[in-house]
C-alpha cells in the first residue's frame, strides 16, 4: 500500500519530487518504529495509543515539533489514502493532537551585509563565479525556494516582460518580477553561459554545473553557506535565509504583505505575516531614534 500511495501523490496529487521523497521517509520511519516497538507489521492495524507513543519517541530523540508535525501531516494524508481504498474504516489519528509549534522567527541578513555579501571581492572572474554570484542574486531578488531555483529554464526569464516564470509547490505556476539589477546580472551569466558552453550541447536548464549539466540542491547550498559565511554571522547559512533576508527587507521598505505572499507562493496569508515581527522589531528600532520623548534626558 505504501508503494500505491506513492504513486498516487507522483501521478495523481502531482507531488514534487522533495515532498515525495520526504513522505516516503517519514512513512518508513513510522513503520520501522510500529514493528520495533509493537511487531506490527500491518500500518493498517495501528491503534491511536501506538501513534501517541511513536510522537513521545519522537519527542524524546530530540525531533523539533515543527518536524513532528510535518511527519503527523504525512501520515494523516497516507491513512486518508488508505480509508479511500477502503482498507481501513477510519483513520487512527483523528484523535492525535499534534504538540503546538514554538514560535521561531525567521533570520535573515541586514542590508548591509547584503551589500557585502554581493561584493566583487567574493567571486572569482570564471564562469563559476559569474554563475555563484547570479545564484545568490536570484535567490534574493526574487526569494524562491531552493528546488525552483534548481528548476528554472532560460526560458523561463522574459527579459521584455521583465518577469521569471517560476514553478511552485503543487506545480502551481507564479510570474515574478525582475529589477533591472538582477536583469542585467541574468543577461551578463547567460552570455558568459552561451560562450563558454558553444562547443556543446545546450542545456536549457538555467545554472548549470562546470560540466554544463543541471545544478542540484547541495551545490547550492555549498554556494550559499561559502558566501554568507564571508558576509554574515548567522548560524543558518542556507538558500532559505536569503528568501527570508528579501521577504523582511520587502516588507520592511515598504511592500504590501498580500504581495509578498504572491511572490513568495505561499497558500496563506499566515505563512506570510510571520516577516510582520521582524518589520516590528524595525518600527520599534525607529520609534526608539525618532520619538521625542525618547531623546528627553532624565534630570
Amino acid at each position: 500500500m505504501t508503494e500505491r500511495f506513492i504513486n498516487y501523490i507522483r501521478y495523481e496529487k502531482r507531488f514534487s519530487q522533495h515532498t515525495i521523497l520526504a513522505y516516503s521517509n517519514d512513512i518508513r520511519q513510522f513503520t520501522s518504529y510500529l514493528r520495533d516497538a509493537f511487531e506490527l507489521r500491518k500500518p493498517e492495524d495501528v491503534k491511536p495509543e501506538m501513534i501517541r507513543s511513536w510522537i513521545i519517541h519522537l519527542i524524546e530523540s530530540k525531533i523539533s515539533n515543527r518536524s513532528i508535525n510535518r511527519k503527523i501531516s504525512t501520515l494523516k494524508t497516507f491513512y486518508k489514502f488508505l480509508q479511500q481504498e477502503d482498507r481501513i474504516e477510519q483513520s487512527p489519528f483523528l484523535t492525535i493532537i499534534s504538540p503546538k509549534n514554538a514560535t521561531e522567527l525567521p533570520q535573515f541578513l541586514e542590508q548591509d551585509s547584503m551589500t557585502k555579501l554581493f561584493s566583487d571581492d567574493h567571486f572569482s572572474n570564471d564562469f563559476n563565479g559569474l554563475r555563484d554570484k547570479t545564484v545568490l542574486e536570484v535567490l534574493y531578488g526574487t526569494g524562491i525556494r531552493l528546488s525552483e531555483l534548481v528548476n528554472l529554464k532560460e526560458d523561463d526569464i522574459d527579459f521584455y516582460g521583465k518577469t521569471l516564470k517560476v514553478l511552485g509547490k503543487r506545480n502551481k505556476e507564479r510570474q515574478i518580477p525582475l529589477t533591472k539589477r538582477l536583469e542585467g546580472q541574468l543577461k551578463s551569466y547567460l552570455t558568459m553561459k552561451e560562450q563558454v558552453f558553444a562547443d556543446t550541447e545546450k542545456n536549457n536548464h538555467l545554472f548549470v554545473t562546470s560540466k554544463n549539466r543541471q545544478v542540484y540542491p547541495r551545490l547550492i547550498y555549498r554556494i550559499v553557506n561559502r558566501h554568507l559565511s564571508m558576509a554574515s554571522t548567522l548560524t543558518k547559512k542556507s538558500p532559505h535565509i536569503l528568501r527570508h533576508s528579501f521577504a523582511t527587507h520587502m516588507l520592511n521598505n515598504g511592500a504590501d504583505l498580500n504581495a509578498i505572499k504572491e511572490i513568495l507562493g505561499h497558500a496563506n496569508l499566515s505563512a506570510t505575516q510571520v516577516y510582520t515581527h521582524s518589520s516590528i522589531g524595525q518600527l520599534k528600532s525607529i520609534h526608539k531614534n525618532s520619538h521625542p520623548r525618547e531623546k528627553i534626558k532624565e534630570v
